[in-house]
């Protein structure tokens, strides 16, 4: 009898574990959509006040980048450009 009372008491542990993890990742979604709600407010008061979000999101993007990289790009992004005659 006392393994099952075992095996039973390991289950429990098991499933109040697993219960925690799924209530902190829900917990986890839900700020995740409020702070994507936030965003979407700055970008909605910059679009108010004549910014382009677009561009904005093009620059914030650049921002995370590695200048390196970027220059890289940009280098090969004029050449290509020029190969067209643009």
């Amino acid at each position: 009898m006392s393994d099952t009372s075992s095996s039973d008491m390991s289950y429990r542990v098991t499933a109040d574990e697993l219960r925690q993890f799924i209530e902190r990742f829900e917990r986890l979604e839900a700020e995740k959509k409020d702070i994507a709600d936030q965003q979407k407010e700055v970008m909605a008061e910059a679009k108010g006040r004549g910014y382009d979000t677009r561009v904005m999101r093009k620059v914030i993007a650049l921002r995370k980048r590695d200048k390196d990289d970027i220059a890289e790009e940009e280098a090969v992004l004029d050449m290509y450009k020029e190969a067209l005659g643009m």
